[in-house]
């Protein structure tokens, strides 16, 4: 699933091609909104909140999308051949006379007032690349549940939004405590950190074309998708195992020397997976 810092560019990727234009092309490609015509509205602007993107058209319409796992925006030239896969997944079109922004595998795709978007994005904690990032607000967030494993509970877009599976590996890493860890038994001067940590690493990689964590040219990441492979650290085996509450589980990576703490038993790890 895309994370805060790729959703971050598909907005900014979005702006460039359709803010200030009026559009001469729109298709929304869903039962709902099959008769919805945007033709001759201006886009004002093409906003990310977390995971979500706001694109604003006059007239106080929002155009919401969320890309989840296999969606995904695709920006051509007019009379370029489009190339995000079979005609049949496009949800959605919009163009001007410059570019078109086609929609690929859009799972949520809805046009709502633009005064009602908290209906759509109210429930996010703290945007981490957004104008509302509040670090404070974040962490007592985090915290309400102390029970609750920190794997878990970062990537609770509720707590604070723009974690993705990748990014709660890293952090963990780099916290020095494994994904299991209940929340409420973080030290304390590394829980102060947390938000900030989190911050620096989305806001460092939201122009990267390759994210990285590390700052190692070829090794960009510490733990995520290395199963099996020496921790860039110690050279102990990462290790694999799925994370979740049993309807939504995740694969978690960690090493097992440099993130002590409780974690799943041997049999139940899984050794070998794709990232």
């Amino acid at each position: 699933m895309p994370e805060g810092d790729t959703v971050w560019q598909a907005a900014r990727r979005l702006h460039d091609a359709l803010a200030g234009k009026v559009l001469t092309r729109s298709d929304l490609r869903v039962p709902r909104y099959a008769t919805a015509d945007l033709t001759g509205r201006t886009v004002l602007d093409v906003t990310p909140r977390g995971k979500h993107l706001l694109a604003r058209v006059e007239g106080g319409l929002t155009l919401h999308s969320h890309l989840r796992m296999d969606g995904s925006w695709r920006v051509y030239a007019n009379g370029q051949r489009w190339n995000g896969g079979p005609a049949h997944q496009i949800r959605a079109i919009l163009g001007n006379t410059d570019r078109t922004a086609v929609g690929y595998r859009l799972p949520v795709l809805e046009l709502l007032r633009t005064a009602d978007e908290d209906r759509a994005v109210g429930h996010l904690g703290p945007d981490l690349l957004g104008p509302d990032w509040d670090p404070d607000r974040a962490l007592a967030n985090l915290l309400k549940d102390p029970a609750r494993p920190l794997g878990e509970a970062l990537l609770d877009q509720r707590n604070l939004a723009g974690i993705g599976n990748i990014y709660k590996s890293e952090l963990c890493f780099l916290l020095g405590v494994t994904p299991w860890l209940p929340v409420g038994e973080l030290p304390a001067e590394r829980a102060a950190k947390l938000p900030g940590l989190a911050r620096k690493l989305l806001e460092f990689n939201r122009e990267r074309p390759v994210r990285s964590t590390t700052g190692r040219r070829g090794q960009d990441l510490f733990v995520y998708g290395r199963a099996s492979r020496p921790c860039l650290r110690c050279r102990t085996p990462v290790r694999l195992a799925d994370q979740g509450d049993g309807s939504r589980e995740r694969p978690t990576y960690w090493c097992p020397a440099c993130q002590p703490g409780p974690a799943p038993a041997p049999s139940r790890s899984r050794r070998t997976a794709s990232p």
